[in-house]
């Protein structure tokens, strides 16, 4: 059969009954948006999280202390919970790992702060002036903590935009006085937005340094976190691993089983986002299938309605020569063209919902090439698949048996 002929047939089978091929190919629409869709809030979430992890620093390693234990055998606080690290700590890596960018020892708690008639509960971050450089911290107006308020155990503080709305409004709020724990300092800068929520944004967040905070808040010497940048990616290990080997000989600990700190590096928070968000996606996509599923299905029993209908056609055509493969090609060809129109309108369709996804509930999506290839690719193997059959089915048919057929 000429592919001319063929592609005649086809288009006169499928416009034969509009209404049941259009709902066939609803299906499969339906099918193909729904994965593209779905595929494209997996990704856009991965995107956007490894985007936040990002921001938290250049390079970062964190080092933290190790969880609080009540006694032996005793359940353990958390990580976080115990008091093992020290500005003595800090200081020492600073000295001894020169491969360093940079290093910000910080302590934080949370705390009601007042601002005349206002007040917020928000996280009070003792830092140095290297945390800018460490964290990607900037700021938009005034400055922020310098080596001479470190020294002098002043009484200032830089606060992120969140805060500022919350104690000033609109007003500005430099060289303005708030009470952190009944304790008055004076604010000298606020930080440039970066986005996020929560206990860990940077925008909901109230910078002092760190000397003051030791002295006045935690009334101690130890720290929250170490935060080191290291000069690139590559060295992310290498420092880790030297930064753990030092602490480790400070502290007097052989066994890394029973370190008192715990140290992440962004790389490692990345790869496991993105391992989590991946599964996320993926289980997105298994769910959405199970709409192609039910297309898949739908073309098959538009198929074999079509072959039964058209048994005395098929007949015919074999009674003057039609052979076994033509009749094959045939069926297979219109349900490929049918999940041919579902796929392409499916990736519209998929595409606009993702958009609408954005728009509605402020989450990022990203549809890839890789998703429209996909769909294209799952939309060929549901027509072949779901339409062999049928087509295998009609091409058996007997000649005189189906020519017979009332």
């Amino acid at each position: 059969m000429l592919t001319s002929d063929l592609a005649k047939e086809t288009y006169s089978a499928i416009t034969a009954n509009k209404s049941r091929s259009s709902l066939t190919i609803l299906g499969i629409v339906i099918g193909i948006g729904s994965v593209i869709a779905m595929v494209s809030i997996g990704q856009g979430a991965q995107s956007t999280i490894e985007t936040s992890i990002q921001s938290i620093g250049s390079n970062l390693i964190m080092v933290m202390p190790g969880s609080q234990r009540a006694g032996f055998n005793s359940v353990s606080s958390g990580r976080g919970s115990a008091q093992s690290l020290t500005l003595e700590d800090a200081q020492a890596i600073q000295k001894e790992i020169t491969t360093i960018k940079a290093i910000s020892p910080e302590v934080s708690k949370r705390y009601q702060v007042v601002q005349k008639d206002k007040n917020t509960n928000t996280s009070v971050m003792g830092v140095t002036k290297d945390y800018l450089t460490v964290r990607n911290v900037s700021v938009d107006s005034g400055s922020f903590i310098s080596s001479q308020n470190m020294e002098s155990y002043a009484k200032v503080a830089v606060i992120g935009p969140t805060t500022k709305t919350d104690l000033f409004g609109e007003s500005d709020p430099i060289n303005k006085n708030i009470r952190i724990n009944g304790i008055d300092f004076k604010v000298i800068g606020v930080t440039i937005a970066k986005g996020g929520s929560g206990f860990a944004s940077s925008d909901d967040m109230i910078f002092v340094p760190l000397s003051t905070a030791l002295r006045f808040f935690s009334g101690n010497e130890y720290l929250s976190t170490i935060n080191i940048s290291a000069p690139d990616q590559k060295s992310l290990t290498d420092v880790q691993t030297q930064v753990s080997e030092l602490l480790m000989k400070r502290h007097k600990i052989k066994n890394p089983d029973l370190a008192d700190f715990s140290i992440m590096n962004q790389a490692d928070i990345i790869a496991t986002a993105s391992s989590v968000t991946g599964t996320f996606t993926i289980l997105l996509g298994a769910i959405a299938g199970i709409s192609l599923l039910v297309g898949g299905i739908g073309i098959m029993n538009m198929m074999l309605t079509t072959v039964t209908e058209r048994t005395r056609e098929i007949g015919l055509r074999k009674a003057i020569g039609a052979k076994r493969s033509d009749i094959t090609w045939q069926f297979l060809t219109e349900s490929v063209m049918l999940t041919f129109i579902g796929g392409f309108v499916g990736i519209i369709f998929g595409w606009l919902l993702s958009l609408i996804v954005s728009k509605l509930f402020t989450l990022n999506t990203t549809v890839s090439l890789q998703a429209i290839l996909l769909a294209f690719g799952v939309s060929a193997a549901i027509g072949i698949i779901f339409g062999y059959y049928p087509a295998r089915r009609a091409s058996r048919l007997n000649p005189i048996e189906a020519l017979r057929y009332e």
